[in-house]
């Protein structure tokens, strides 16, 4: 009987032992705000089976934990499972995480998505004349909200937009992953984005945005599958992201046309650092196409493309008005490319026929330094405006290896104006080689942005499952 009493401690023991391995869920994360109070999604009946939609669970402990906002925010964990749910807004001093073996699933039901106006600066839906879609997760008029994870994965099940969008079956522009609007202090960081049914990651309207730690994955043959468009943005911060798309890895817009120009927004204080892109029919970083509010003092280093149409394009027309000016990229390796240099004053797709044909744009400070690239197939492509030359236009220690089958004229240039300095091979007649005074051409700004100022903090989530 002792033993029996023993065996029967140490089996009670061992199971309180093991109970409590289970019933506390704890890490550590990097943050711009550590949060006062913490909820489960499954507090609020959210079921992680892959078929049961969670759109009001999610919905609910967003609204639940509002509350909270003035008494040191609160962040909702996403356990691992998979957890199918609709668009859900976010609110301020809110943090969403996902737990590494966390995948949230976008619903398949398009009819279940709300559709809201288009963006002003916009005026038109891009798919549609009409509205577009809200995203899956969204936000607007927020501040302090941080979505971030151990590398959760956001699957937006694209397949089904993009067939709908290829038939032109859609009445509205299709929906992003993550839209956060008219906000201030962001952080979006360590998720795997996946098959959005367009643009991914989409902050507009908004300030102090900090981009990290994203990999974002779709073929790339799907449309409009953007990376990461930051629109009308102010002191905004893209580093560490690997991205392979059907679209541009990194759009930099700020409106279109008239819309544009009447809003008067600009995307400026743009820091990109540390981006791996790969996308055959699009630009490792685009500025535009629209980009009428004005796009100014953008940096762009350490930027790796590999098998990618281009390495930074700008992309404009008439029509567009707006500015793109005081750009500065540093240290290029690039891979396979169809041109490296791209900059194209005929872009059309107009938002309506209402655009001003009056409206030209202004292209100038654009600045390019320390670039490798191999396999390329024409080193530039450069067109401007008749009557409006883009301008200032500098290019410094460049090195281009052509492929074997490259075009017999590696530049093409038209309506442009600059300098170039240890460039190979050697520019078009309209960017003069410097010589001797080349030493410091192109330089790179030596002062900071003041989104690196903006530090993240270590914070702490404790859950207690009793």
């Amino acid at each position: 009987m002792k033993a029996i009493h023993v065996v029967l401690v140490v089996l009670v023991l061992n199971g309180v032992e093991s109970r409590k391995s289970r019933i506390l869920e704890s890490f550590d994360y990097s943050a711009i705000s550590c949060r006062g109070h913490s909820a489960s999604i499954v507090d609020f009946g959210g079921v992680g089976d892959g078929e049961t939609l969670n759109t009001q669970a999610f919905q609910a402990a967003v609204d639940h934990l509002s509350q909270y906002a003035s008494d040191g925010g609160a962040q909702l964990f996403v356990p691992a499972g998979k957890w199918l749910t609709g668009t859900f807004n976010l609110t301020s001093h809110f943090t969403l995480y996902l737990h590494k073996d966390a995948l949230l699933l976008a619903s398949q039901d398009i009819n279940s998505w709300p559709v809201v106006d288009p963006l002003p600066s916009y005026g038109h839906g891009r798919d549609a004349a009409g509205g577009r879609y809200i995203s899956l997760i969204f936000g607007t008029n927020l501040t302090d909200v941080v979505v971030t994870g151990e590398n959760g994965t956001i699957d937006g099940q694209g397949e089904l937009w993009w067939q709908q969008f290829h038939k032109k079956k859609l009445k509205y522009t299709r929906p992003y992953l993550i839209e956060i609007m008219h906000s201030d202090n962001v952080q979006i960081s360590n998720l795997t984005f996946l098959n959005s049914p367009s643009w991914n990651v989409h902050p507009v309207y908004s300030r102090n945005v900090i981009i990290q730690g994203l990999t974002i994955l779709a073929p790339v043959t799907s449309p409009n599958t953007d990376g990461i468009n930051p629109d009308s943005c102010t002191n905004t911060r893209i580093e560490d992201n690997y991205i392979v798309s059907g679209d541009d890895c990194i759009a930099v817009k700020s409106g279109w046309d008239e819309y544009g120009i009447s809003y008067g927004m600009p995307t400026k204080q743009l820091a990109i650092r540390r981006l791996t892109c790969i996308s055959p029919y699009s630009a490792a970083i685009a500025l535009g196409s629209e980009m009428s509010g004005g796009i100014q003092d953008v940096r762009a280093q350490d930027i790796t493309a590999i098998n990618t149409e281009s390495g930074v394009r700008i992309k404009t027309g008439v029509g567009r008005g707006g500015y793109v000016k005081d750009v500065y990229v540093k240290g290029m390796n690039l891979h396979t490319m169809k041109w490296v240099f791209w900059m194209t004053g005929n872009y059309g797709s107009h938002a309506d026929n209402n655009y001003d044909p009056n409206a030209f744009p202004e292209i100038k400070g654009i600045n390019y330094r320390d670039v490798i690239a191999e396999n390329v197939s024409m080193a530039a492509r450069l067109e401007g405006i008749a009557g409006d030359p883009f301008t200032g236009i500098c290019m410094s220690n460049v090195t281009i290896r052509l492929a074997a089958k490259a075009k017999k004229y590696p530049w093409t240039c038209t309506d442009v104006e600059g300098v170039t300095g240890g460039v190979v091979p050697t520019p078009c007649q309209l960017l003069p080689e410097q010589g001797e005074k080349a030493e410091g051409m192109c330089d790179f700004p030596a002062d900071s942005l003041p989104i690196d100022n903006m530090e993240l903090q270590t914070c702490s989530y404790r859950m207690n499952y009793y």
